[in-house]
């Protein structure tokens, strides 16, 4: 794999923490503004630009791309923003709670994406992926790191590892959900650069296929345009973080039904003992792999079943068995992406989120998911197979406006 060194745009070390910003497609608009309001820093104001123009902007009009670079400018001209004077790659070390990861802040190659070195795992959508090329295109930068994990090398973590003890961060600061970040810069740029190109014969990305997806359109795009091409352009390059896999924290992703698809309670039960071991009184979070808890009825159960035999590995995934077995056949759910009756809930929220869900809000029944593993992220992109949606849900998520990559 190849990675690249780059000229950071990021923001001055006093300002980082008012700068630094969720990532865009983890707030909606309404959220962006209220975490925006009163602070003219937050990179808010650059990935969700809409919230400086009128209410009701469409976050995809062509005014919203032209704020975001107007405010890119903007923050380079009163100082927020401040760009790197020689190449380099960075540590970025995140710790929510007991865990920690540690990746490297780096570029990756456009065709190292486009040969499938980098593997994918999901489909994107064409809405999402259209917005996000023209916003990199427009402000001319990527923005938010594609979250990239490989299988880990002891020469690489030995070139890294004692960075951090050794020189005093660049940032280190504590976000509002208190996810603290820390970035050093890494000074022997060339040899890290050799140990990925020698030691990381793959790679995955774990979670910003949109952004990939619309960094590679943008760097083709410019590639096509420019009749003195090389290949050294910065564009050929994309912005990402890089974790060793066993550093990563995957959480459930559960999910909570609005109704039965007209089903008696007393059938539905009895559908679900017809396919499942079932279990009263269950513990709200199950504790193994071919394990679900269901809330239904104001009550836990606990849904087991032998582990999948098949050569497929996606037909192995806890959430392939809920939906071929449940969602769809009895519940009406044949196409999860596009259904109104089913919403998707981030292991960050917990169990109580389901039982809200179910006891306050109408939905007729939640399931809580033991979560997908990294391996079987790895095994499913080796396969060249896709995850069914809403599979991971990574903790904690990678800050944007930390570390930008500008195309030019």
């Amino acid at each position: 794999m190849r990675i690249h060194a780059f000229h950071a745009l990021r923001p001055r070390p006093d300002l980082v923490a008012r700068i630094a910003a969720p990532p865009y497609d983890t707030v909606d608009t309404a959220e962006a503004a209220q975490l925006a309001d009163g602070n003219p820093m937050s990179f808010l104001h650059i990935n969700h630009s809409e919230i400086d123009l009128p209410s009701g902007t469409h976050p995809y009009a062509d005014e919203v791309y032209a704020k975001a670079a107007e405010n890119v400018a903007q923050f380079k001209q009163n100082g927020w923003l401040v760009r790197e004077d020689r190449p380099l790659v960075f540590l970025y070390a995140q710790t929510m709670g007991a865990h920690t990861q540690t990746g490297l802040v780096c570029c990756a190659h456009i065709d190292d994406y486009i040969q499938d070195v980098i593997k994918k795992h999901e489909f994107t959508r064409k809405d999402k992926e259209d917005d996000r090329t023209k916003h990199t295109a427009t402000i001319n930068a990527n923005i938010g790191p594609v979250f990239i994990a490989y299988r880990d090398v002891d020469a690489i973590r030995q070139v890294l590892a004692p960075i951090p003890g050794q020189t005093a961060p660049l940032y280190d600061f504590v976000d509002e959900l208190q996810v603290r970040h820390q970035v050093w810069p890494v000074d022997n740029t060339a040899e890290v650069e050799k140990l990925f190109a020698e030691h990381v014969p793959v790679s995955y990305i774990a979670d910003g296929h949109h952004r990939s997806a619309s960094a590679v359109r943008v760097g083709a795009e410019r590639r096509a345009a420019n009749p003195n091409h090389t290949g050294n352009e910065e564009y050929n390059w994309f912005l990402a973080v890089i974790f060793p896999a066993s550093e990563l924290q995957i959480l459930p992703y559960n999910r909570a039904v609005k109704n039965l698809n007209g089903l008696s309670p007393e059938e539905f039960l009895k559908e679900i003992r017809a396919i499942f071991t079932v279990t009263e009184e269950a513990d709200p979070s199950p504790k193994s792999p071919c394990n679900i808890s269901m809330y239904f009825g104001r009550k836990w159960y606990g849904l087991s079943w032998p582990e999948v035999k098949s050569t497929n590995p996606v037909d192995k995934l806890d959430v392939s068995t809920l939906q071929n077995g449940v969602l769809h056949p009895l519940l009406g759910i044949d196409d999860p992406r596009t259904s109104e009756r089913i919403q998707f809930v981030g292991g960050i929220r917990g169990t109580r989120e389901l039982v809200r869900l179910v006891d306050e809000k109408g939905f007729a029944v939640a399931f809580s998911m033991y979560p997908t593993t990294v391996n079987q992220l790895m095994a499913i992109a080796d396969a060249g197979q896709i995850m069914p949606p809403k599979s991971t849900w990574f903790e904690p998520k990678l800050r944007t406006g930390l570390l930008s990559h500008e195309l030019d």
